[in-house]
């Protein structure tokens, strides 16, 4: 069983991602993170994130192993990881990683911004996780505020909204709904009641059995 959860920043989906992954004993990806450490490479060489073949360079270079999540967490990671991810050639290096993660005996959890639509698109089901621009920047403020950043959600709000034209603008695997995806609207829900919408989904789509196993196994 493969599972796609895409969506914008601060949808919710990564949330959504780990809870389902832990409800069904699935190993989790969340993809995001790849782009995160390229970007932290990138910046830790001493490189500028627009330099196209250190950025391919960094990527081809990257383990699974290499992430170290408190590094790569914040504002700052989440806006340097949209850059890195825009160059083509960096998702190109990144997509058999993604895929050999998800192919896995037993199936994962994936989650990102075009797992549905490039990177598994024979996966079942394919959710997409979305909300209002206005709910994504306050749930990221209190996200950052809770990590000890100073929050300025004006300031939030813009960055979302460049992200999300940034992210669907983009050349290489835009992110859009997959023509098979549900899409969930986590606007005006709490993190229970949108895990319990995901697991309705899932649970639709694999049939009774086949989801038992699953946690059983």
């Amino acid at each position: 069983m493969i599972i796609a959860i895409d969506g914008p920043a601060a949808s919710g989906k990564g949330t959504l991602a780990r809870r389902l992954a832990r409800h069904l004993n699935l190993p989790h990806l969340d993809t995001g993170l790849l782009y995160r450490a390229t970007a932290r490479a990138l910046l830790d060489q001493g490189h500028d994130l627009f330099d196209r073949a250190a950025a391919i360079s960094a990527a081809r270079g990257l383990a699974l192993t290499d992430f170290d999540e408190d590094s790569l967490r914040g504002r700052d990671m989440a806006e340097a990881a949209s850059v890195v991810a825009a160059i083509p050639e960096v998702r190109a290096a990144l997509v058999e990683i993604q895929r050999d993660f998800a192919h896995r005996q037993g199936g994962a959890v994936l989650d990102g911004r075009d797992i549905g639509t490039v990177i598994c698109p024979d996966a079942r089901p394919k959710i997409f996780v979305t909300a209002s621009v206005e709910a994504r920047a306050t749930r990221r403020a209190l996200e950052l505020k809770g990590r000890g950043e100073k929050v300025d959600y004006a300031a939030v709000l813009d960055d979302i909204r460049k992200r999300d034209a940034r992210d669907s603008g983009r050349a290489a695997a835009p992110l859009k709904v997959a023509a098979d995806a549900i899409v969930l609207d986590t606007t005006k829900l709490d993190v229970e009641a949108a895990f319990e919408a995901a697991l309705a989904i899932v649970e639709t789509c694999a049939g009774g059995e086949t989801l038992a196993a699953q946690r059983a196994g």
